[in-house]
């Protein structure tokens, strides 16, 4: 196991300024999905899991998760070296507090999207003018669940 090249008192700063909403790749989908006309709701507290960007037009959600935080199985995604257990506990509780929402919101009726970090940073990413005509295509679709994520 290698050795953290920072304190446990500065890495615990640098984990807490990570953002959990308006995150760049959130950011990047958002902007858009607005130049193209679609209209939104940010963070909506009442659907379970908050998701990202929600269209009541289209009966639709959009998650922009990180591979990180929600154990994508990509190249993205590496378990942490220090602190196992914790990290473990965490990102497989998030994972299923993810798969739990989902759950809900399909059972509410609400379509779901996941956009994947990897579909838009890597080696692996996704073209963005693509991946923005797909999400446009499935918000205006009947379809109620789809993935993106980037290719292997």
């Amino acid at each position: 196991m290698m050795a953290d090249i920072v304190s446990q008192e500065k890495r615990s700063e640098m984990m807490a300024g990570i953002q959990g909403k308006d995150t760049k790749p959130e950011l990047k989908v958002r902007k858009a999905l607005h130049h193209l006309g679609f209209r939104y709701k940010l963070h909506d507290k009442t659907l379970p899991g908050k998701p990202d960007l929600v269209f009541p037009k289209f009966n639709a959600v959009i998650f922009v998760h990180g591979c990180f935080w929600h154990a994508h199985g990509c190249h993205l995604f590496k378990w942490p070296s220090t602190r196992t257990e914790f990290w473990k506990s965490k990102i497989l509780e998030n994972k299923k507090r993810d798969k739990e929402n989902i759950k809900k919101l399909l059972d509410l009726h609400w379509r779901v999207l996941t956009i994947w970090e990897c579909a838009m940073k890597g080696k692996y990413k996704l073209n963005f003018d693509s991946t923005i005509i797909f999400v446009s295509e499935w918000l205006k679709s009947s379809d109620p669940r789809a993935v993106i994520a980037g290719e292997k």
